[in-house]
């Protein structure tokens, strides 16, 4: 079922492409993280964000 609000669909990419994965354990992350939450590990990255359609 496609979104047609503007707002659902910026709420809808920021809870799909606005965390963190950690590196050494690939466990997915909140934003505001420092560490990771699994392995304890400050080695984290950003997701990469590229949109694109399927």
């Amino acid at each position: 079922m496609p979104l047609l609000d503007a707002s659902l669909i910026q709420l809808a990419q920021m809870k799909r492409l606005h965390y963190k994965i950690c590196r050494k354990c690939g466990a997915r992350n909140p934003p505001t993280a420092e560490k990771c939450r699994k392995c304890r590990s400050y080695n984290l990255r950003w997701k990469k964000r590229e949109l694109g359609r399927k």
